[in-house]
This record gives structure tokens, C-alpha cells and sequence, in this order.
């Protein structure tokens, strides 16, 4: 009956993934079919995390933290985990074996978050390579099947992407972010006195990172580019609305892609697939 627990958990994470993000979903659809479970597994693993330092305001976040770090470690050692989204987590990092350093810089990212403080350069690129590079690699390892050269070629493109999903994260959640947790991510940036200077520095890195990470989205695996290509575009779309609007704007409210067009984008990635170059 362990295949019936198997099967209840991966259904967690991809119920976990469905409430949490339209965006993200819809991009695994757009995924090879034995792609689903894995990386849905890694979306949900994720997201717990997430919740506890972002969410869990009436809780005692470090100790939950602490918690869920080492029950992630259990499940990995153990091959089990009575959390569902642990167990299916661990049976995609032995399937696809992804590296426990991965997931530690993951939760140590996760830690940082704790501390409610404003980052400098260094911990910026700490941060970013904890909470989203790292899980863009989780993803590569997923797609790339133990092919370890494609994985080599393709980890930077990889890493890139996830920093500039992280960093539009970051534009699109300024107000909450900076009014309610308490942290400002962008280093040597004053939010009282945030600048247009400021916005468009911000989105000239962006822009780099989404110029080496479409490159690596038209070299991966068949199966793994429509997918990830759809999650690029809607991010492109989110980042080009807020490149359109003034600082203000989005320290007053939290900019938005509406779910009808989310869908167009699916269809049109489906019918079209990636643009050339």
C-alpha cells in the first residue's frame, strides 16, 4: 500500500502548487507528463517553506523552520515521510539526485528571511541564490535526467532565470514586503525616497538575467521547454507592467497578471511555441 501513500502524496503537491500559483501551474501542464510529479514535488517543498517566514505570523516561525528542516532530512534519509509533500519531495530528490546542498541553501535562504533585515550586495546575491537559483537547479536536475554535460550547459541559463523570477518577486511585493515583513531586499535603495534612477537600475539587472535565461530555455530538453518558456513569458509580462509604471505605483499596490491572460498565453505557447531569436 506504500505506492497508494506515494500516489495521495504527489497529489499534494500538485493540489499545494494549483492554490498557491496559476502561473506555475499552468506551466506544468505545458511539461512532458512524467515531468508533472517531480516538479510539482519541488513546488510544494518550496511553498511550505515559504509559508512558514512569509505566513505564519501567530506561530513561532524559527522553531517551525528549524522543524521542518529537520523533517526534510529525515524524509530524505529515511525514504518516507508522514508529510505528504516531504515524502514526495524525497522520492524526486533520490530519483533525480539532486544534491542536499541544493537543498540547504535553500532553507538557509529560508532563515535569512527571519531576521527581518535589510540586505546589502552580498547578501542580496546570498538570498537570490538560496530562494531561487537554487530551485531553478533543482528543476534543471528534473529535466535534464541525469544527463550531467546538458546539466553543466545549461546550469548559469538555469540560475538566471530563477534570479530574475525572484527579482520581479521582489518589484511586484515592495509594499508588502518592506510595510508588513519588515525587509527591503534590494540593497543601497531607500524606499521612503525610492527613485525612477532606483526602479530602472533594478530592471536593468533584470533585464541581463532574462537575456541569458531565454537562452537556456531554447537549449533544454523538448519535453522540459514549453513549459518553462510559458512561466518566462508570464514573467515577462508581469516585469514589462511594472516597467511601465511609476516608483510610486508599486509601493502603493501589488501589480497583477490577470488569469485570462495567463490562458492566452498558454494557448499561444502551445499552438506557436518559442519565438526565434
Amino acid at each position: 500500500m506504500k505506492a497508494l501513500f506515494d500516489k495521495v502524496s504527489a497529489r499534494c503537491s500538485r493540489i499545494t502548487t494549483e492554490a498557491y500559483s496559476t502561473s506555475f501551474s499552468l506551466g506544468i501542464r505545458l511539461l512532458a507528463k512524467k515531468f508533472h510529479a517531480p516538479v510539482y514535488a519541488i513546488y510544494g517543498f518550496v511553498r511550505l517553506a515559504d509559508e512558514i517566514v512569509d505566513s505564519f505570523h501567530s506561530y513561532p516561525k524559527a522553531a517551525l523552520l528549524k522543524g521542518f528542516r529537520e523533517q526534510t532530512y529525515a524524509a530524505i534519509a529515511g525514504r518516507i515521510s508522514l508529510n505528504p509533500i516531504l515524502n514526495s519531495f524525497q522520492e524526486t530528490v533520490h530519483t533525480y539526485h539532486i544534491e542536499m546542498e541544493l537543498i540547504d541553501t535553500f532553507l538557509d535562504s529560508m532563515e535569512m528571511d527571519l531576521q527581518q533585515q535589510c540586505y546589502s550586495r552580498s547578501l542580496y546575491e546570498q538570498y537570490i541564490l538560496g530562494s531561487a537559483e537554487v530551485v531553478g537547479l533543482m528543476c534543471l536536475r528534473v529535466f535534464t535526467e541525469g544527463d550531467h554535460a546538458q546539466y553543466a550547459k545549461l546550469q548559469q541559463p538555469a540560475m538566471k532565470l530563477g534570479a530574475a523570477f525572484q527579482k520581479i518577486n521582489f518589484l511586484r511585493d515592495v509594499k508588502a514586503d518592506s510595510q508588513e515583513l519588515g525587509r527591503l531586499y534590494f540593497p543601497g535603495v531607500n524606499l521612503d525616497h525610492f527613485t525612477a534612477a532606483d526602479k530602472q537600475q533594478i530592471e536593468k539587472e533584470i533585464g541581463a538575467d532574462l537575456k541569458q535565461a531565454i537562452d537556456g530555455i531554447r537549449r533544454l530538453p523538448a519535453g522540459a521547454r514549453k513549459g518553462v518558456y510559458l512561466a518566462y513569458a508570464y514573467y515577462v509580462v508581469l516585469f514589462n507592467k511594472i516597467k511601465n509604471l511609476p516608483p510610486q505605483k508599486i509601493m502603493t499596490e501589488r501589480i497583477r497578471v490577470a488569469n485570462s491572460h495567463k490562458i492566452g498565453l498558454m494557448l499561444q505557447t502551445m499552438v506557436v511555441g518559442l519565438p526565434g531569436k
